[in-house]
């Protein structure tokens, strides 16, 4: 069992950043891969970016490749996801995520195991 709590979300203007933390307890985070999800209001969760439970190889969604960064630092349990040059259509309820340790990082959430409550991030325009 792992649990996940995510932190670092609030209210930026356009073309601002925030970074998003997942703090995870239970068992370590270097067991699993671990993604970044997000789920608009009205719309279903989408994959916004994972990386290998080894931090090797990291996959971003084609909507936000090139402003955000996600990493991990595996002796503190923790990922983050750094986004810059934040746009309006980024608003969303932003989730981490735990799935098994794969090879490539799955992008859709049935393959993941462990959910945070998420944390609101909300862009004005």
């Amino acid at each position: 069992q792992v649990q996940l709590v995510e932190s670092g979300g609030g209210l930026v203007q356009a073309g601002g950043s925030l970074r998003l933390s997942c703090a995870a307890s239970g068992r370590t985070t270097r067991s699993y891969n671990m993604g970044w999800f997000r789920q608009a209001p009205g719309k279903e969760r989408e994959f916004v970016a994972g990386i290998t439970w080894s931090g090797g190889s990291a996959y971003y969604a084609v909507s936000v490749k090139g402003r955000f960064t996600i990493s991990r630092d595996n002796a503190e349990n923790t990922v983050y996801l750094q986004m810059n040059s934040l746009k309006p259509e980024d608003t969303a309820v932003y989730y981490c995520a735990a799935g098994p340790p794969k090879v490539v990082v799955a992008t859709t959430p049935e393959k993941y195991d462990y959910w945070g409550q998420g944390t609101q991030v909300t862009v004005s325009s």
